[in-house]
């Protein structure tokens, strides 16, 4: 197999996979307080306690997916020509 077609084969592996991603799953773990939808302190004594509430996922611990966003915007723009 050429390199060429080594490297299609694994960019449309990696694409396919991505989209099956977010078909089955779009909603991932929020990437700046990984999931936990709250920023962790600790106290004067090194104790961990809640911090304040995420504002990038409004303290749900969950973002859309890249993938999952640019479809749903490809559909509404369908929806919307289809009119």
């Amino acid at each position: 197999m050429t390199p060429i077609l080594l490297a299609i084969a694994c960019l449309l592996a990696v694409t396919l996979g991505y989209g099956g991603l977010c078909a089955a799953s779009p909603f991932g773990d929020c990437r700046k307080c990984r999931g936990m939808g709250h920023a962790l302190k600790t106290d004067r004594k090194g104790r961990m306690k809640r911090g304040k509430d995420c504002r990038r996922c409004r303290a749900t611990g969950k973002r859309i997916r890249v993938g999952r966003w640019l479809y749903n915007r490809a559909a509404a723009t369908y929806r919307a020509g289809a009119r």
